[in-house]
């Protein structure tokens, strides 16, 4: 019953993917196919699935245009999607009914150019790193063990479906390990997947900041179906707070990895991100189950979007407000193509961008002396969602805890994780940031992909051992 949509999504899937490769990342058809395309082969368990990735005499590419079509001249009733490079924005999947002369409507996003170059400037702040010998108390010969751990899985106890690209540690600020796999280096921005959830938890938490959202008021949105006329709807009593716990309440359709139903449609359908985000019913109280939902965090943008009430500056708001801010001018946030950010997942970036991210986070939320994000924030995103506390205290707010059951690790750590094991995991009481960007199989594949705590162990083995630090890291043990 489902097959064609099902079809549909997998061409729209590659569409976005490649689309993304060659004019974001700056990747050839023959890399993008042998690596980020690769896990599309698998299905759970191993099996192959029968959809993608497609071959390539069913895929049109137009390097001017700077778009991909796929699933070119088949007879079956799924339709091609196309994907479009838009200035800003990255590549937008247009909707199974759209050509490419639609193209022109699509969003984008003109910003001023920087007016100098990231290879001038010092890091963090820019690209430039001054070689210093390691300090004294790390062990390089642990260090470069964890990278050979990290990189060669097979040789240490992992599978050939966990493929690491890049690898970067930055202690007292300093960056003392960087690695990367062939056909990638500095600049290579590849998806973030659902680290994009701890990046737009970021923009947000700018926003409640300044007053334009609050982080225990009702959601300021107009869900769907709307009620009948005179009835209270119980929706209006979810609130920021709990859509960033993963504890909306609200059904879940991601549950179960179904590419015809929930934010696969709106990833690679062409789906409106901002009304299937509302369009879910309440089935349990706010703030009692935790449920990972990719919609929770949609719903948080669209409160943004909604609380700024001005699409250019809604636009404008990550890139001015954050990204410019700290030097991340290799982040490129993607849309639907209704304007709505997908930052639950379509982020492209690189490993010194989310290094960055890291490092405003162990700063507390400051960067060069500025308060870039309230430090009330960075304490938020840190505490365990209530409705964690009888499951190990392991999520915050749009970042990962360390669960309990982990009492190897220093307890304040936190780290952001998206699919294909890409994490980036800040560690106060070390003074520490790691990041690791992936394009595991995972579950799609020979076996599952890196656990972002077993990368954080191994990494810690090169420095000394020290207290761990308090769960919650903000003076509050209740």
């Amino acid at each position: 019953y489902h097959q064609f949509t099902t079809e549909l999504v997998w061409r729209g899937n590659q569409a976005l993917t490649l689309c993304n490769a060659l004019f974001v990342s700056y990747r050839t058809p023959d890399q993008v196919y042998r690596q980020e395309l690769a896990s599309l082969l698998y299905g759970h368990r191993g099996g192959l699935r029968p959809y993608a990735p497609m071959s390539l005499d069913r895929v049109a590419i137009d390097y001017q245009q700077k778009t991909v079509a796929v699933g070119i001249g088949l007879s079956d009733p799924a339709p091609v999607m196309r994907s479009a490079f838009r200035e800003g924005l990255g590549c937008v999947v247009m909707g199974p009914d759209q050509t490419f002369a639609d193209v022109p409507a699509l969003p984008e996003l003109r910003l001023p150019r920087y007016s100098d170059d990231a290879a001038s400037i010092s890091w963090p702040g820019g690209d430039l790193v001054t070689e210093k010998p390691l300090p004294d108390d790390v062990d390089g010969e642990s260090l470069r063990q964890a990278e050979e751990w990290m990189f060669d899985r097979e040789r240490h106890g992992g599978h050939s479906g966990q493929v690491t690209v890049s690898l970067l540690v930055v202690y007292r600020g300093d960056i003392v390990g960087e690695r990367y796999a062939p056909g990638f280096d500095m600049n290579t921005k590849i998806r973030t997947w659902s680290t994009a959830k701890s990046i737009a938890s970021t923009v947000i938490g700018i926003a409640v900041g300044k007053g334009l959202l609050a982080l225990d008021g009702p959601l300021p949105i107009d869900w769907l179906p709307e009620g009948r006329k005179g009835a209270p709807d119980p929706r209006r009593g979810i609130t920021l707070r709990h859509v960033l716990n993963m504890s909306s309440g609200l059904y879940p359709v991601d549950n179960e990895w179904q590419p015809v139903r929930g934010s696969h449609l709106v990833y690679f359908g062409g789906w409106d991100a901002s009304y299937h985000s509302r369009d879910r019913g309440l089935i349990n109280e706010p703030g009692t189950v935790v449920d990972y939902e990719n919609f929770d965090i949609l719903l948080g943008i669209l409160a943004l979007k909604n609380g700024i009430g001005d699409q250019q500056t809604y636009l404008e708001f990550p890139h001015r407000e954050l990204f410019r801010r700290i030097g991340m001018r290799n982040t490129i946030p993607g849309v639907d193509r209704y304007g709505n950010y997908v930052m639950s997942s379509q982020v492209y970036t690189n490993a010194r961008d989310l290094a960055r991210l890291g490092l405003l986070f162990l700063n507390r939320g400051r960067w060069n002396g500025e308060q870039v994000v309230p430090e009330e924030w960075v304490d938020f995103v840190r505490t365990p969602a209530p409705a964690t506390r009888s499951t190990g205290n392991q999520y915050g707010g749009q970042w990962w805890l360390v669960p309990d059951s982990r009492t190897d690790l220093p307890q304040d750590a936190f780290a952001s994780s998206g699919s294909q094991g890409n994490f980036t995991i800040v560690v106060p009481s070390y003074d520490l940031v790691i990041v690791r960007r992936g394009l595991d199989w995972e579950e799609q594949g020979p076996g599952p992909g890196m656990n972002r705590w077993d990368v954080l162990a191994e990494v810690l083995k090169a420095f000394p051992r020290r207290e761990g630090g308090r769960k919650y890291g903000i003076g509050n043990e209740d």
